[in-house]
């Protein structure tokens, strides 16, 4: 899942940079060519960052399945890893090509196409909950679908290739529509938007912010590492170290409620909303510290006292399919809510465009908007490279998948391709008015659609692989749109921004399957009392049962709650949107608080201490350039983490356990 954020300082800096921006686009001459905007060091930048993001993309997901936008920090590290090699070299006398926005937007899109392979690739979701562990935990052979075939267990091979199928795809459907959405529609693409302002603002900020921006990343982050490494000498064994810290008592810590001193997840909250965090907590708050232990005290009433906890019809069931419930309730609301939107400004763009053929000119046509719009038009790419490039993956993709997958057949495969191209475009206009991609709705319908047409034998692998092609070609090309909006703010050509995403793509197909391996060969992937809970694997796979063999799958009285959260998840959209300045700021946001109802309320609390640590920063001083700050702050706190998950991996490959347990017990 991905939490939804922006920043304040892309509106104040916006006016600054307008001036700069008309002064380049008065004479397009100056700009490089799309050839010389992607360089050698910047592919090689994005490698080296892609592939950190990656396996801090990958925790994530295999922890909570809380992952943010990371665009802002990905042009970020991009800038200040570009610039300060630049400087290095000119320290010792070699001359450098200088570092332009337009470079920096190149890698960008590189390392956010590398690094949304992992997030949006299913390692998390769909593709685990095809695994051995997640079939056990979802009631083994006495559940309906549950056969014995319906078993995969991850591979290199098998997923590196499924993911070059269904995600190349993806870069080919849009490009015929990309001049229709970004230029004829003016669809804003908000968090491509707030990149791009980012971006030019970093490259107007001159030499004093770079040294500040980097001295933040560097502190931050060689703290983040030097307290990742210090910790792991606490974790000797099981439920030991300061992860386990029973910060508010050891009643709280087993309800989940603790700070586990994780530097990424603070980061994190940094990153995201207010809203977000705070609907963390409040869904951890209302699961773990209301919900659960009152229904724990039925065991024996609701349901059988003599099976395991895990057990789809013990306490788990309820987790799961309230956070189910919570989730559709909350997709299903935003999927209407958008679709609406996007016929509704369909229609008003069509009306306006047939106005204006009759002769209607616009009069306050920005000067420096139509040289933008200039720029992205005069390197266009061939609309026969879009076409031809869908037809020959969805050829090669119709014959390859079922062999990767014999429980989905082609006819599903082409049935998937030939309503894709549609898909993905409400999917991008409702992203481009909204900044909400709604890709994991679209794969929830595949997942339900083809589950049921499969059959009970074979319908939960089909479901999940459906749900996997659906999401990944509607999730990249919008992906993509983002990145062109972004591209066409910073001048940058099309065409160099296509070639960013394709080997961007291709790198995320190959680093994420081997991080995610990484993750699985040395930690206790899916262990629900564990670190990596992977919490979307179980859903998913639910979801999957559910479209086989319909409510039977529920545990006793979980519908009625079912329905009442889903029409909870719907009530707190209705009066978002009809009273959204009064009360709808105030209100929680469903999907947000799903998430805690299955894993715990810990990692909501280290989120709202990154919340807290923002409001604070904020308060003390307002000033713009101090804002800008955060990101690379709070991106420090993430990569710091994130690069000690390597070298940890192979001690714990190497089977080097730490010397000490720390650990709590009562007196």
């Amino acid at each position: 899942m991905n939490i939804e954020n922006g920043s304040d300082a892309t509106r104040e800096i916006e006016k600054e940079e307008h001036e700069e921006l008309k002064e380049e686009t008065e004479d397009p001459r100056r700009l490089q060519p799309w050839n010389k905007q992607i360089t050698f060091r910047g592919i090689v930048a994005s490698i080296l960052i892609g592939s950190i993001f990656s396996v801090i993309a990958m925790k994530l997901n295999l922890t909570t399945g809380v992952t943010p936008h990371l665009n802002v920090s990905a042009a970020l590290l991009a800038f200040i890893s570009i610039r300060t090699w630049t400087k290095l070299l000119q320290k010792i006398g070699i001359a450098t090509v200088p570092f332009t926005k337009q470079e920096n937007t190149m890698i960008q899109t590189c390392i956010v196409a590398c690094y949304g392979i992992a997030v949006g690739g299913g390692f998390g979701s769909y593709l685990l909950g095809m695994n051995k562990r997640t079939f056990e935990q979802s009631g083994g052979l006495n559940i309906i679908g549950n056969t014995a075939s319906s078993i995969k267990e991850p591979g290199i091979g098998w997923m590196t290739g499924f993911l070059f199928l269904v995600c190349f795809i993806g870069l080919f459907v849009l490009i015929p529509l990309r001049k229709i959405l970004i230029i004829d529609y003016k669809l804003t693409f908000p968090s491509g938007m707030a990149t791009a302002v980012l971006i030019n603002g970093f490259h107007g900020s001159g030499d004093k912010m770079a040294k500040k921006l980097l001295n933040n990343f560097l502190k931050t982050s060689s703290f983040s590492f030097l307290w990742g490494f210090f910790q792991w000498f606490y974790t000797g064994k099981d439920e030991c170290g300061f992860a386990q810290f029973p910060t508010f008592g050891l009643q709280a810590w087993r309800q989940t409620f603790y700070f586990d001193f994780s530097l990424t997840y603070v980061g994190t909250g940094m990153i995201c909303s207010h809203i977000v965090n705070i609907s963390l907590l409040l869904g951890a708050v209302l699961s773990y510290g209301m919900m659960w232990p009152l229904i724990t005290r039925l065991k024996g009433d609701w349901f059988p006292a003599d099976i395991p906890e895990s057990s789809m019809k013990s306490l788990n069931g309820y987790k799961v399919f309230v956070s189910i419930a919570l989730l559709l309730g909350d997709g299903l609301y935003n999927f209407v809510k958008i679709l609406r939107i996007t016929m509704v400004n369909l229609h008003s763009k069509l009306k306006t465009r047939s106005l204006n053929s009759v002769g209607r000119v616009d009069e306050d046509a920005d000067l420096c908007s139509l040289k933008q719009d200039e720029m992205f038009i005069r390197e266009k790419i061939p609309l026969w490279v879009g076409g031809l490039g869908y037809l020959v993956l969805a050829i090669i993709s119709v014959i390859a998948i079922p062999f990767i997958f014999p429980e989905l057949k082609w006819y599903y495969v082409i049935a998937a391709y030939v309503f894709a191209p549609s898909l993905a475009f409400c999917n991008a206009y409702g992203a481009g008015l909204t900044d909400i991609n709604m890709s994991y709705n679209y794969g929830k319908v595949g997942l339900f659609i083809i589950a049921a047409l499969a059959g009970k034998e074979h319908g939960v692998i089909a479901g999940l692989a459906a749900c996997g092609l659906c999401k990944s070609i509607i999730n990249v090309s919008c992906i993509l749109m983002q990145d062109l909006k972004t591209g066409h703010l910073t001048l940058t050509s099309p065409r160099a921004m296509f070639l960013s995403q394709a080997i961007g793509t291709a790198l995320g197909c190959i680093l994420s399957p081997l991080s995610f391996l990484l993750f699985y060969k040395a930690f206790d992937i899916g262990n629900p009392d564990g670190e990596f809970k992977a919490p979307y694997a179980i859903i998913y796979r639910n979801l999957a049962i559910i479209g086989v063999q319909g409510f039977s799958a529920l545990p006793q009285h979980c519908l009625q709650l079912c329905y009442g959260f889903f029409a909870f998840a719907i009530v707190v959209n209705f009066v978002k949107d009809l009273s959204p300045e009064r009360i709808g700021k105030w209100m929680p946001l469903p999907t947000a608080m799903a998430v805690p109802f299955l894993i715990g309320g810990y990692f909501a609390i280290d989120m709202c201490i990154g919340s807290l640590v923002v409001f604070v920063w904020e308060k003390m001083d307002s000033n713009k350039a101090e804002k800008m700050m955060i990101p690379a702050v709070a991106s420090g706190l993430i990569c710091g983490e994130g690069i000690w998950i390597l070298p940890a991996s192979i001690l714990s490959l190497a089977k080097v356990t730490p010397p000490i347990c720390m650990k709590f017990l009562p007196s």
